[in-house]
């Protein structure tokens, strides 16, 4: 293996016993490029081209009081696969609130868990005082890299091989963007919301192929909402009004405390991708919250979405958590908020809305072949969930089809990312393609790429390739294809 260390990043974080800094969540400092990457097992396929970012919160500097795992600064991995080659690259996003701190030497905004007043400078996003990491989610669009923040931030476009990094992105608007931005690769259409604590507290746009804003209407809401996601059909956007918010008395002395309402429904905005905001259709469901979906798409006179319904979206927190972070832990333990895979059928004809369980394991983080964004879909790919952390062990492959299901479960004190679908050249059908997922291997102190055949799926690894490093666990990543980055197109439709 080939490493060119480029910058080692100025940091002040301590030695700790956070349960969040440490093992698998122990932060890095260097950026670097790696080539002739070692293969541990397998070969590198020949027949993928692309590549695989992932983003992490990443921390470098002391908190101010308590820290959260969503306060880090953003660092991407990737690593790109062309003729049989990997290459290797890792950088922080370069964050105008990173850039400050660096300047400073010593954190300026408070994290998510401390006083608003404790930060020394105006924020960004929902909050209004936390810094804008840009640390949550990352997707390509129009060529580049598009890094996100989940309490809604400026969006860094950075490219998507070398991690030149290019700033704010310009059409933002000025309540941010949130984390889960879509695209929709058969248009090359990048759909967006955000959300605020001022009327009409949400937001939703549309930018196009050649990355200006075509479309931005507000969606009304009855108060301030905590929307973590969306998803989209041909022709429909969807987004959602979900019984877990900050407490409104609270919230009126500026506390921050989530709270969940059973008694309320949850809501579902759909709207026409173009649509006004009069064109809005609100239909109610069971009370849940969904921190993420998977896919979305028409048949007949129904809207079928699917994603992970939280049957306990306000857990009790862990009795042996440690002191001041036991709400953390619980927001953060997946089988403490029990997701399971869920339909919602909504009849545009009627208005009612069905719902039905698709699977009874706590999963979450699903993933599926992108070309089928928005259109009907055969495949699914979740991560399974270590009971007590944000930590994930294994993959489940659905059919939903014909309801068959196979596993990938990694080994003791292996911990995967997500796992993006990447289609082979001249992919035949829907899963011919591989998983890509970067795995800490804490037991060795290292951190591997694995790519998992679809096809072959319950048969695990089919490569894996050592990192230059033992990376931090993270949240969200994405797969794009060499060919349209390179072409500047869209591949053809299927």
């Amino acid at each position: 293996m080939k490493v060119d260390v480029v910058e080692r990043i100025h940091a002040t974080l301590q030695p700790s016993d956070h349960p969040y800094l440490n093992g698998p969540f122990t932060p890095l400092t260097e950026e670097i490029n790696a080539t002739e990457l070692e293969v541990l097992s397998g070969s590198i396929p020949k027949d993928i081209d692309g590549v695989y970012v992932r983003n992490t919160q990443n921390p470098v500097h002391q908190p101010i009081g308590r820290f959260h795992l969503f306060d880090g600064d953003g660092m991407l991995h990737k690593i790109s696969f062309q003729n049989g080659q990997a290459e290797y690259r890792n950088r922080f996003v370069r964050t105008k609130g990173f850039m400050t701190e660096q300047e400073a030497g010593h954190a300026l905004w408070a994290g998510l868990m401390e006083d608003p007043r404790k930060s020394t400078r105006p924020g960004w996003g929902a909050h209004g005082f936390i810094k804008d990491a840009s640390s949550t989610d990352v997707v390509v669009h129009a060529g580049r890299v598009l890094s996100t923040y989940y309490q809604c931030g400026e969006g860094y476009r950075l490219d998507p091989y070398s991690l030149e990094q290019f700033g704010t992105e310009s059409w933002v608007p000025l309540d941010g963007i949130s984390a889960h931005c879509k695209v929709d690769e058969r248009t090359g259409e990048l759909l967006f919301f955000n959300y605020s604590k001022h009327p009409p507290y949400m937001h939703y746009g549309v930018v196009g192929k050649d990355n200006r804003l075509k479309h931005y209407i507000p969606v009304e809401l009855p108060g301030p909402r905590l929307p973590h996601d969306m998803c989209f059909t041909q022709n429909y956007s969807i987004l959602n009004d979900f019984p877990l918010f900050w407490d409104p008395e609270l919230l009126k002395r500026n506390m921050h405390v989530v709270r969940f309402y059973p008694e309320m429904p949850s809501r579902f905005a759909i709207v026409p991708r173009y649509g006004k905001a009069s064109e809005v259709r609100w239909f109610d469901a069971a009370p849940t919250f969904v921190l993420h979906w998977l896919n979305a798409y028409e048949e007949g006179d129904e809207i079928i979405l699917d994603g992970y319904f939280e049957e306990n979206p306000e857990p009790p927190s862990p009795a042996d958590a440690p002191s001041g972070y036991a709400r953390m832990m619980a927001y953060l333990d997946q089988h403490q908020m029990q997701p399971k895979l869920h339909r919602w059928r909504f009849n545009m004809k009627t208005g009612k809305t069905l719902e039905e369980r698709l699977d009874d394991r706590v999963l979450e983080f699903g993933m599926f072949n992108q070309k089928y964004a928005g259109r009907k879909y055969r495949f699914a790919y979740s991560a399974k969930a270590k009971p007590g952390w944000f930590l994930f062990n294994g993959y489940v492959k659905h059919d939903l089809e014909t309801g068959q299901s196979w596993e990938v479960n990694l080994e003791k004190d292996q911990y995967a990312s997500e796992a993006p679908f990447a289609p082979r050249i001249n992919a035949k059908d829907e899963d011919d393609g591989y998983l890509v997922s970067f795995v800490i291997d804490e037991a060795r102190g290292r951190s591997e790429c694995i790519l998992i055949d679809c096809k072959r799926f319950a048969d695990g690894p089919v490569c894996r390739l050592l990192l230059p490093h033992k990376m931090m666990s993270g949240t969200h990543s994405c797969w794009a294809n060499g060919a349209d980055i390179r072409n500047g197109t869209l591949s053809l439709p299927i």
